[in-house]
């Protein structure tokens, strides 16, 4: 028997998350991962997915001055920045800068200051990164914000609205942690072989960067583009589905019911559009796919992903669509180093076997 993509097999135990298709539940740590994301701050959420639990006070303050104390870039990270190719992706910067952070210190097994040096530095490198093919001053990190309205500041060099910092710091939230993913897969197959942190993150950057994983919020909004009026959604969608095509932003590998990020992303994304014409016209979306999915595909259960309303909560703050899938690497970055270091705790190198169906000359 062969399980293409390995669908279906169960390869590690972890307690950093837990996904129920079936109930629409996503559980970080033994917490609602929707309540997380409404409640708590980037800060409180990232270090529950490090530690294992909801920070003290004095915990959090230290956490806090530990990441705020790595945000800047050394000199040699700008200059690499700086001469990299223009027209190069901002995924592929992002993969470039972050492996070449890989000194002699990143060693095995991984530490959680590597972690939270990793956590700190990566936005700061894709507002770096942004700005300067912008032609634009770099901003510093400042030491009075939190993570989320840092990352808001240094690519924009303005405060964001609070209902704007709040909309951001639930996507960055729920985008933090999602199970056995394929980035997370490549990052825990890598520190298996006893290799370092960098290198683990860098492989999950690669993978993160495929359209299949990493690159769904920018479909969503080039299909919003693309319908434009409410009056055109029937008809779009309708031929999309005629022609069996996939619809982005709707329906998931594991959730069989409404998707519980995409469900916290809605409200949020309502808090800071308001009456925006870009958000009702994505709540018609919505509502015509679900219909027409139910009809064209009925018994699937296909419902709005998060992808779906990521994509309405970037536009909302008016994030370009190249900042979509850098975002959720900084987000995941949380994941991908908590996974790293379950990994080394009870290591085993992964070794699947292949079914060779090639000629025999022997």
């Amino acid at each position: 028997m062969v399980y293409h993509g390995l669908k279906g097999i169960t390869c590690v135990e972890t307690s950093i998350s837990h996904i129920d298709g079936e109930k629409g539940h996503l559980i970080y740590r033994g917490h609602d991962a929707k309540e997380i994301a409404l409640h708590a701050s980037f800060e409180e959420a990232a270090y529950l997915i490090l530690f294992g639990s909801l920070p003290q006070p004095a915990e959090l303050l230290d956490f806090n001055e530990k990441l705020i104390a790595e945000r800047p870039l050394p000199e040699h990270i700008q200059y690499l920045i700086q001469r990299l190719p223009e027209n190069m992706d901002d995924m592929s910067v992002l993969r470039t800068v972050i492996s070449a952070l890989g000194e002699a210190s990143y060693t095995y097994p991984p530490k959680t200051e590597e972690a939270i040096r990793l956590i700190a530095i990566t936005p700061s490198i894709i507002a770096y990164r942004k700005r300067w093919v912008q032609g634009e001053k770099a901003i510093a990190p400042s030491s009075q914000s939190g993570h989320v309205e840092n990352y808001y500041y240094m690519l924009t060099g303005e405060r964001p609205a609070e209902s704007q910092k709040k909309a951001l710091e639930a996507y960055m939230i729920l985008a933090m942690e999602h199970g056995m993913n394929a980035s997370t897969f490549s990052a825990r197959v890598t520190v298996s072989t006893e290799s370092d942190l960098v290198s683990a993150v860098t492989s999950a950057l690669g993978t993160m960067k495929g359209p299949l994983h990493g690159g769904a919020p920018s479909a969503v909004t080039k299909m919003l583009e693309d319908i434009a009026e409410k009056s055109q959604a029937e008809k779009y969608l309708a031929e999309k589905l005629e022609k069996g095509e996939r619809l982005m932003g709707f329906g998931h590998r594991v959730y069989k019911t409404k998707d519980p990020r995409a469900e916290a992303l809605r409200q949020k994304a309502e808090e800071v559009a308001g009456n925006d014409r870009d958000l009702d016209l994505a709540l018609h979306v919505e509502a015509e796919a679900i219909r027409l999915l139910e009809i064209y595909k009925p018994g699937r259960k296909l419902y709005t992903n998060v992808e779906f309303y990521a994509a309405a909560v970037m536009k909302a703050i008016h994030f370009e669509d190249e900042l979509f899938t850098p975002t959720f690497s900084a987000s995941r970055m949380v994941g991908w180093c908590a996974h790293v270091l379950e990994q080394s705790e009870n290591n085993m190198i992964f070794r699947p076997s292949a079914k060779y169906t090639g000629a025999l000359t022997v």
